[in-house]
């Protein structure tokens, strides 16, 4: 039997650099929430993250979130698919902001939540790697 296919999805911050990716097969997809307008440059946002509802219903209902979201959906699933297919064993899917707070981990937490349950074969594992640093609770997404 073959290996499952693993799918690393993480938010960070471009201050800090790109994660590595420690499945030794080098690269995946790297893709910049910094188009997309800050919440964390509004006061009642700062202190929060991407898994709050405020920050949730503006990036949602104030950005152009959910069309950059559903473009980077559709082009992570030809990959996954394609992986699937040749029995490849590892996917990293990165999400970078500013900050690692706000729309980075909003837009992993949405991929990770989409590929997991569109792709029950795989394991899809979410990290936050800003917020963890930070002894952030990890909550299950």
């Amino acid at each position: 039997m073959s290996e499952k296919l693993k799918i690393n999805v993480r938010s960070f911050s471009y201050k800090k650099g790109i994660p590595e990716d420690k499945s030794g097969n080098g690269g995946g997809f790297a893709f910049d929430c910094r188009g997309i307008l800050n919440p964390g440059r509004i006061e009642e946002f700062k202190t929060q993250t991407g898994r709050d509802k405020g920050v949730i219903d503006y990036l949602e209902s104030q950005t152009r979130m959910p069309e950059f979201i559903k473009s980077a959906v559709s082009i992570v699933e030809i990959s996954v698919e394609d992986y699937l297919a040749r029995n490849f064993t590892n996917l990293e899917v990165n999400f970078g902001c500013t900050g690692g707070q706000h729309r980075s981990v909003y837009a992993a937490d949405y991929m990770a939540n989409h590929l997991k349950n569109k792709y029950p074969q795989a394991e899809v594992n979410v990290e936050h790697v800003v917020q963890e640093s930070k002894n952030w609770i990890n909550k299950p997404y």
